[in-house]
């Protein structure tokens, strides 16, 4: 990456060398069969199925979205026409320019629309006569339409100090080494912003007391203490000290959710509403313990008492999730889910996309060279340095062609 004009960087170079020197013969077929989760695209791109996407469809969607994200001829140009929290929409972009890095000339023509906050905004019902606009969000629920797609914190979280997911998950796998699961501390543990839902609050009730010891030690994190102190207290890889972790939903589905699992400890899942991109294939018991989001003290007590009692199957069950991520979540197969998505979805346009008079071209030189700081180094070691030298692993059919 070439900062020509210093921190002033605004345009991008006029020869991309990544690209123009990248030829599709000069790759190798991949042998990988894509994870099971990547046949939840069909199934998120079913309601155009039929009908395919319209110009008409599109401009419905342009005022519950933040974002006009178009992809002509290998580069990409973004419309931001609403707020979005902290750098969500930063770094979201700059996800989409490392995925045309790392497969340079594959990604189609396309424009979509992007929602970066936390609820999904296409409800079922309000789209039962008519074909809803096609809106990407960070996740999904029973009751929505959104697309599904990776959230930011894939390339880092910097205003948390959370680092790019490939690091983290090598930091959260070697720091867990340190403790084996039986010298581990017996307990559930949670810690983070306890005001963000009715079950974190409710999950702060079981906390021990002098009365009552429900095997749940919670922490809540004070928002504004921690970010003066620069997150140093909240550091994923050193919360790997007990034998369960809790993952319990904050507004809506948590972006903790891969750090909690790739602890090599028992999760318990209060009952989660929303769903991201791969947690559609975790199954209760086998990868997490289920927890009912009516009697949480309860189930959390009778979980760590089972997990204490029978401790070879609450650490096989603690390992198996872990394998999920550390397998299934590889950044190698993020890029991959966002590849597929992404060319199963230009499939169903009806339109020539086209550049917005108010789109601004953006590459790695003008999303990070203006920027500083963690924002800055997150990017830069987050970046794609290199084509792949295999082509994308296989797509499974939908669950209808079985």
């Amino acid at each position: 990456m070439n900062c020509f004009n210093g921190n002033q960087t605004k345009t991008c170079p006029k020869d991309n060398s990544l690209v123009h020197a990248f030829h599709h013969d000069q790759q190798h077929s991949s042998s990988l069969t894509c994870p099971e989760y990547f046949r939840w695209i069909h199934e998120d791109l079913k309601p155009w199925k039929n009908t395919g996407i319209t110009r008409e469809m599109m401009e419905r969607g342009l005022n519950i979205s933040q974002l006009r994200i178009v992809i002509k001829k290998g580069k990409a140009y973004v419309e931001a026409y609403g707020d979005s929290y902290q750098t969500r929409d930063l770094y979201s972009v700059w996800g989409i320019v490392q995925l045309l890095r790392l497969y340079p000339g594959r990604v189609p023509d396309l424009e979509l629309l992007f929602e970066t906050g936390d609820h999904t905004v296409l409800d079922k019902q309000q789209f039962r006569s008519v074909t809803p606009p096609p809106i990407f969000s960070y996740c999904g629920q029973k009751d929505s339409l959104d697309i599904v797609f990776p959230d930011w914190s894939y390339w880092g979280w910097a205003e948390t100090a959370i680092k790019p997911w490939e690091k983290v998950l090598k930091d959260i796998k070697e720091s867990s080494k340190k403790i084996q699961w039986k010298d581990r501390i017996p307990y559930a543990f949670w810690k983070g912003n306890s005001y963000l839902s009715y079950a974190r609050r409710t999950l702060s009730t079981c906390n021990v007391t002098d009365e009552q010891d429900w095997n749940a030690r919670v922490y809540p994190v004070h928002w504004n203490n921690e970010t003066r102190q620069g997150f140093k207290n909240t550091k994923l890889e050193d919360q790997c000290t007990h034998r369960y972790k809790i993952y319990v939903e904050g507004i809506s589905w948590s972006v903790s959710e891969k750090y909690i699992l790739a602890c090599d400890s028992m999760t318990l899942f209060i009952k989660p509403r929303y769903y991201d991109f791969f947690s559609r294939s975790l199954v209760p018991y086998k990868h997490f313990w289920p927890i009912s989001d009516q009697s949480i003290c309860q189930d959390i007590k009778y979980a760590v008492d089972w997990g204490n009692t029978h401790p070879q199957k609450a650490k096989a069950i603690g390992r198996e999730g872990t394998r999920f991520v550390e397998e299934n979540v590889k950044m190698t197969f993020v890029y991959d889910y966002m590849l597929h998505l992404l060319t199963e979805y230009a499939k169903l346009l009806r339109f020539e996309p086209i550049i917005h008079p108010n789109a601004v071209e953006v590459c790695s030189e003008n999303l990070a060279c203006p920027t500083g700081g963690l924002w800055r180094k997150f990017m830069v070691d987050s970046m794609v340095k290199s084509p792949s030298h295999t082509t994308p692993c296989r797509m499974f059919s939908s669950y209808d062609e079985q």
